[in-house]
């Protein structure tokens, strides 16, 4: 399933995520990503994991990475770099669980352990939701390109982005287990 917001309920929505959000940092209130540009990023992931998993996904509460913080939450990632009308990247990552369940469902084949296969797999989904998100994008007046996609794997890996601003996580939950979207971006016409 797919939830679509009105405009009404963007706002409210926008209104209750910024003040959740408020006392977790103490970053300018301007630092803040647009729930508007979150969004796109939500609807993205829930339609690919929909489609090629047949898995549904539930995002909870969006939240700002701690600056001193660059290890993944999982135990395999994919970070594909944006470019366009500002600079910035897309991250997903997920606990092992959740990406062999995936990959049964993906791939109709079991699997004990996050192989090559897994990788190039978390390889084309960050690539499908980035450009599921891009197209979303392009409607509220943002165009981006994307590049390769780039993968880590292993408990503890660390996450680069491609910029040097805060990172903005969207937690995931699934019947398989829990994953994250991380996103990234150095233009304050999109954070603002």
């Amino acid at each position: 399933m797919i939830v679509i917001y009105t405009k009404t309920e963007l706002k409210n929505y926008r209104s209750k995520f910024l003040i959740q959000l408020r006392p977790l940092t103490s970053i300018p209130f301007c630092e803040y990503m647009k729930v508007e540009y979150i969004q796109p990023f939500i609807l993205a992931t829930r339609k690919v994991l929909s489609t090629m998993a047949f898995m549904e996904s539930k995002p909870k509460k969006p939240y700002l990475k701690s600056e001193e913080k660059f290890e993944a939450y999982g135990e395999i990632s994919g970070v594909i770099e944006l470019n366009g009308e500002s600079r910035g990247s897309i991250g997903i990552n997920f606990s092992e669980d959740c990406i062999l369940k995936i990959a049964l469902q993906m791939l109709g084949e079991e699997f004990d352990k996050i192989t090559d296969d897994i990788a190039d797999m978390v390889g084309e989904l960050v690539n499908m939701i980035s450009g599921d998100a891009r197209r979303e994008l392009v409607k509220l007046g943002f165009n981006f390109t994307a590049g390769i996609p780039v993968m880590s794997k292993g408990l503890n890996h660390q996450i680069k982005h491609f910029v040097q601003e805060r990172v903005i996580i969207i937690p995931f939950q699934t019947d398989g287990g829990d994953f994250y979207i991380e996103t990234c971006f150095d233009s304050k016409k999109f954070l603002e």
